[in-house]
């Protein structure tokens, strides 16, 4: 090659770049705020960026979906761009507050069939990809990147790994502690299911999850490279699935299918979401992921919900003491809880595990010790509504029926449970629960089930999820093996994130780190007992469980009167205080009565609240505070009832693994 043709070679090469570089088109999204920013750039590729207060949390990331005949969604010329933006109140059904704004510019990216809309809120921003397709079509993949600017650190919650292959966590009942640890010390071959929370620069946080999740394979984040940034995983579809797991409850996976779901035309897929908050107790009151579910049909009526708390069976295993009836499955040991729920104020009592015929994944088939007419017969009398505790593999079985002639029973819902996949029939299967459900007027509480995706604000009858490493693990550790006094005071900055979670706090036997241990019939939780108070006003939980044995809860007439009596619903929910992993404070109000909670780690703590926009003059604060020997024996407690104070200031004091709950109430 002479010089002359090296040169030509070169100018060509520079002036294709800069010709490739010119087709790319780059768009600027703000939020009405202005103090969150999103960058598209269009082109060959389609990349967006994130940044908040001028600092960028997330670098150009790709997203793309590849469908089965070939075609790249992301990869086109934008024929229009178009703006829009909405401020709207909504009412929710049911949820943490009564009113929620939702405040945010969008941009739809219009290309030859499909379109791509952002949304920039003042608290986050989102992207989903809309089919323009009039015929039903199949996604071989999707590409959604997470590339930071460096190596933030995160709290990972890793999918259950039985065997060395990534396929064997598409398997898994959602429910993990925490590795928290810098992305770059990811664990080889493991995935994460969502949502994971990250820390970004100047004490920002970083929460990625999704939305909409109604007939799509749910997102895993992995970390192949040990780089910044995050790839999203997605079950291929299952091509046969049979019956197994647990009690035959369950549908195991043998083969897959080479893409991850079949679309319908137009198919509208799920929200992709990163939250940025500037601080992290703003993670504890964001409703993006609640406002990006899809909204109920305008017709619905969903006013016949009625959230509640629950006395719960299982956790304390039926342990009833200083009665003259042997407690177990049987119709006298429910007819006793029924009595110390109408008793106690306490709306409903679940039948769990045990009612039904174990190995034969049929409701049907009723034990002979359970008579469910009589109970329900009874249970009503009493003024209390019965739940069901439903194996995956049953209830999709007999759905109709089951619901239908339950329903008619006089039942109240169903808790369904080791679903334990979240590949596209299993999210479809949520769908169809919840729409069969409702027809007849059923609640429903996910278990073995993966986070909350929107779902909830479809169908608001889905009352409650699992998706948590809740206080059940405490039963079969072989001492000191999970710390959960560590994660309890993370959960709110991740996993609730995503919306309400079935923890099943509410214990009377309560250890220290020292003196924990697994008890399987007489459980105890890790911390203090005012932690579990505190637990159920920090908690999002509609549909609330007392794990504890009615037997204790009549010994402890203070706390029950307490639990009996904080909601579950709310209409105002304030942050007050937080650090993810170490402490936090939140404040609700229902009507005109604040209920006020804090949790601490293992780190003895003293906090001061400013609780001045409570307008409570003369009002009386009731408080229970861990006491004096807290340290040493958690069941040691204090109430009081206090004036609040005239400035609003709040000082309170936490043992390790410590809490601290107040009402205040309007004076009179």
């Amino acid at each position: 090659m002479t010089l002359k043709q090296l040169f030509l070679t070169v100018l060509s090469v520079l002036f294709l770049g800069a010709g490739l570089r010119a087709a790319d088109k780059t768009y600027v999204l703000t939020s009405p705020s202005g103090d969150l920013q999103v960058q598209i750039t269009a082109g060959a590729a389609l990349r967006w960026s994130v940044s908040r207060q001028g600092v960028t949390v997330l670098e150009p990331s790709a997203l793309s979906m590849t469908l089965d005949d070939g075609t790249v969604l992301g990869a086109a010329k934008v024929k229009k761009a178009v703006r829009s933006s909405v401020d709207r109140t909504v009412v929710p059904a049911v949820y943490r507050q009564a009113q929620v704004r939702d405040h945010y510019n969008q941009l739809e990216l219009r290309c030859q069939g499909y379109s791509v809309e952002f949304r920039a809120y003042d608290d986050g921003a989102a992207y989903r990809f809309v089919a323009g397709r009039k015929a039903p079509f199949k996604v071989v993949s999707e590409q959604a990147q997470f590339c930071f600017p460096s190596a933030f650190p995160a709290f990972i919650p890793y999918a259950r790994k039985s065997a060395d292959n990534v396929e064997c966590q598409f398997s898994t009942s959602f429910e993990a502690t925490y590795a928290h640890t810098g992305i770059d010390r990811w664990e080889k071959d493991r995935l994460a299911f969502l949502p994971v929370t990250l820390e970004a620069p100047g004490g920002m946080k970083v929460c990625i999850t999704e939305s909409n999740l109604l007939h799509y394979p749910g997102m895993y984040l992995w970390n192949q490279d040990k780089d910044s940034t995050l790839e999203a995983v997605f079950a291929p579809c299952p091509k046969e699935i049979v019956q197994g797991g647990h009690n035959m409850l369950q549908g195991l996976v043998t083969s897959r299918e080479p893409f991850i779901a079949r679309a319908d035309a137009r198919e509208a897929f799920p929200w992709r979401i990163v939250i940025v908050a500037a601080e992290d107790k703003e993670l504890l009151t964001c409703d993006l992921p609640w406002l990006l579910g899809k909204e109920p049909s305008p017709e619905a009526d969903f006013s016949w919900v009625k959230p509640g708390k629950v006395a719960w069976d299982w956790w304390n295993d039926w342990n009833l003491y200083g009665v003259d009836f042997e407690a177990g499955i049987n119709n006298d040991t429910y007819k006793y809880y029924i009595d110390f729920a109408a008793r106690s104020g306490i709306e409903y009592v679940i039948l769990d595990e045990g009612w039904a015929v174990n190995g034969k994944a049929d409701l049907f088939q009723v034990v002979p010790e359970i008579d469910l007419p009589l109970l329900c017969k009874y249970a009503q009398e009493k003024g209390v509504g019965l739940i069901l505790w439903a194996g995956y593999w049953a209830f999709e079985r007999d759905m109709e029926r089951a619901c239908r002639e339950y329903s008619a029973l006089g039942v109240k819902g169903f808790k369904i449970d080791f679903m334990d996949r979240d590949d596209q029939p299993m999210t479809d299967f949520y769908r169809r629960a919840a729409e069969t459900a409702a027809r007849y007027h059923l609640m429903v509480d996910f278990h073995g089930a993966f986070k909350p995706s929107g779902l909830h604000r479809t169908w608001p009858n889905v009352i409650n999820y699992e998706g948590v490493f809740g206080l059940e693990n405490a039963k079969w550790q072989n001492g000191f093996q999970e710390d959960l006094v560590t994660y309890e005071v993370s959960i709110p900055f991740v996993r609730l994130v995503a919306g309400p979670a079935d923890y099943t706090q509410g214990a009377m036997r309560n250890a220290t780190k020292a003196n924990f241990r697994g008890v399987y019939s007489e459980a105890m939780s890790q911390g203090t007992r005012c932690r579990q108070l505190a637990q159920y006003v920090i908690f999002d939980a509609p549909l609330t469980m007392l794990c504890d044995s009615p037997s204790n809860y009549l010994q402890e007439p203070e706390c029950l009167a307490f639990i009996a009596g904080v909601p579950t619903t709310w209409d105002q929910t304030v942050a007050l205080e937080g650090k993810a992993g170490e402490y936090l404070a939140l404040a609700r109000r229902k009507g005109d009565t604040w209920y006020v909670g804090a949790m601490t780690d293992w780190n003895a703590r003293e906090m001061t609240l400013d609780l001045s926009f409570i307008q409570a003059d003369g009002a009386v604060m009731e408080v229970f505070r861990d006491g004096a020997n807290a340290h040493r024996a958690a069941r040691d407690y204090k109430r009081e009832n206090l004036a609040f104070p005239s400035n609003g200031n709040v000082s309170l004091k936490m043992a390790p693994g410590g809490g601290w709950a107040a009402v205040i109430r309007p004076g009179k």
